[in-house]
């Protein structure tokens, strides 16, 4: 390989691979020493170095600070060039590649479905190959080989073998982004994604906001005739997806994200966010939804827990509810005090309560002689008032 030739080759990688070319110079030097050092012995102090003049494309080798003149020189420094240039090259393209997508994490990214392996979709994405995880995947959706596809930058991770692009389908942000790319009000900030719940390849639900009162945030994300988010639903292959109109006050708010479904009472436990929802009785099969999927959506998005009733359910709760105070009033006013002892006055419970006999089971468990240090009462009152007690707590 000529000089100047080496120097073209490394000028037209640069522009073609996009590979800075001081870092194949760098290959080039490090690879031509390593071979260099197999020919020739030097001091264990020495180091060869091999410099390429940038003007030339000369080769020039050195054992410390000496030139190191030899015939077999140019034969390896052409050989060597040509060999393991090139892998030092196949790595600097992967890093490239490794770049370019680290900075595209968090966004979509277009591609075709280049195989099927171990239950994960390879995609080719011209530059690269990216896969998504089975449990990144879609369900209910189906491709084939050759399908174009969409999918979001997941996670890059740099390995021996190059940079493994991990992608997703059923990230709540690959929604996020979609509507993003999808309605313009959102791309340009005016609308705001507030919370994504997302059961994949069945429902999601999306809770919007507009920062302009002039634009409506759900009209904005539905489209004319519902243009803009049946795009979304087609490229989801069906997923539904229900567009919720975001509000501080949290009753309007989970009244939208329980949509369809009609609400008729709603208590709000603020400490612990919880919620207590009551609807018609045909209602609480649409608010629940099937295997419970609505009312999970909702509260997911929400952040609340909701508790869902039909009148019929929170009646029979509420007297429930009503029964127990009652029985606890019952029982309550069942509890015997001082007060129930026979022929002791007012005048004698203050006496007691003074000497610290505040108590049945106190007089119950005291004896006549305590009891008869209490002004007003002597042995034989005392000595009833502790039968009476004993009977009383027993009964």
């Amino acid at each position: 390989m000529e000089s100047m030739e080496l120097l073209g080759i490394l000028e037209q990688l640069e522009r073609d691979k996009g590979i800075k070319k001081e870092v194949l110079i760098e290959a080039v030097e490090a690879a031509v020493a390593s071979a260099a050092k197999k020919l020739w012995t030097v001091d264990k102090d020495e180091e060869i170095r091999v410099v390429l003049d940038v003007k030339t494309g000369k080769l020039t080798a050195y054992a410390g600070s000496e030139e190191i003149r030899s015939s077999e020189f140019g034969r390896i420094a052409a050989q060597t060039a040509k060999q393991v240039v090139i892998q030092r090259i196949r790595e600097a393209e992967k890093n490239v590649v490794f770049d370019e997508y680290q900075q595209r994490i968090g966004e979509i990214v277009n591609g075709a479905v280049y195989r099927f392996e171990k239950g994960n979709i390879i995609v080719d994405l011209g530059k690269a190959e990216a896969y998504i995880p089975r449990k990144e995947q879609s369900p209910k959706e189906e491709f084939r080989q050759g399908d174009r596809i969409r999918a979001y930058v997941l996670d890059v991770r740099r390995e021996n073998r190059g940079p493994q692009i991990v992608l997703s389908r059923a990230h709540p942000n690959f929604i996020k982004r979609l509507f993003q790319l999808e309605v313009p009000e959102i791309f340009e900030g005016i609308v705001e994604i507030k919370a994504i719940s997302r059961d994949v390849g069945e429902r999601t639900k999306i809770a919007v906001y507009s920062k302009d009162e002039k634009v409506d945030c759900v009209g904005a994300c539905v489209g004319m005739r519902g243009s803009r988010v049946k795009n979304i639903v087609s490229e989801l292959q069906g997923e539904k997806i229900d567009i919720v109109r975001f509000s501080s006050d949290i009753k309007e708010y989970i009244q939208a994200a329980l949509s369809p479904a009609e609400i008729s009472q709603i208590q709000l436990d603020y400490e612990e966010k919880k919620a207590n929802i009551i609807v018609a009785d045909d209602q609480l099969s649409l608010a629940i939804g099937k295997h419970g999927q609505n009312v999970r959506l909702a509260s997911q998005l929400v952040e609340w827990e909701l508790n869902l009733f039909s009148f019929e359910q929170w009646k029979k709760l509420q007297e429930e509810q009503e029964e127990e105070e009652k029985e606890a009033e019952t029982e309550e006013s069942e509890e015997v005090s001082i007060a129930d002892l026979p022929g002791v006055g007012a005048k004698a419970i203050e006496q007691l309560t003074q000497a610290g006999f505040d108590m049945l089971e106190k007089i119950a468990e005291a004896s006549v002689e305590d009891l008869t240090k209490v002004k007003g009462i002597g042995q034989v009152k005392a000595t009833k008032m502790i039968k009476e007690a004993k009977a009383l707590l027993k009964g």
